[in-house]
């Protein structure tokens, strides 16, 4: 397995297929939210350098990534902070190391850029806050969500 840190233009069209995967995978409303990536932020944040994303690639085929955005915090403005925006892996990669080798890897490039916080989210039903708590990630808040519209 290699990782590696690449570019949002370099990955877009290998990652669409994936996404689509991701999305069944663990989205919740699926009848009601359509997945549907508002490309020309991400492309934006790429441009401007607030895009980070590590790739998995077996044999050179995409099978997972770890995309985090980056900025200083809001009320700390002189912090980096990466907040983690999507990861994945496909299923048959899930066992083994493979998924904490991805994650350590961004985190190598995240530190490297300058990061001094990294936040990752976990979605309940399909909880692998093990994982991050085993990279000594420590839970902080819960969130929660209403559809009001």
């Amino acid at each position: 397995m290699d990782y590696q840190e690449e570019r949002l233009e370099d990955v877009r069209e290998e990652i669409i297929p994936l996404l689509a995967l991701h999305w069944e995978d663990v989205a919740l409303n699926k009848e009601d939210i359509i997945l549907d990536p508002n490309w020309p932020v991400y492309d934006f944040m790429d441009a401007h350098n607030a895009l980070h994303i590590t790739t998995a690639r077996q044999q050179g085929v995409l099978v997972g990534y770890a995309v985090y955005l980056i900025s200083s915090w809001l009320h700390y403005k002189d912090r980096l902070l990466a907040d983690g925006d999507i990861f994945w892996l496909a299923p048959e990669y899930r066992k083994g190391m493979t998924g904490v080798r991805l994650l350590k890897t961004a985190e190598k490039y995240l530190v490297a850029r300058g990061v001094e916080y990294i936040v990752n989210k976990v979605k309940l039903h399909k909880d692998v806050g093990r994982i991050f708590e085993h990279l000594g990630y420590m839970p902080i808040e819960r969130v929660y969500a209403k559809r009001v519209g």
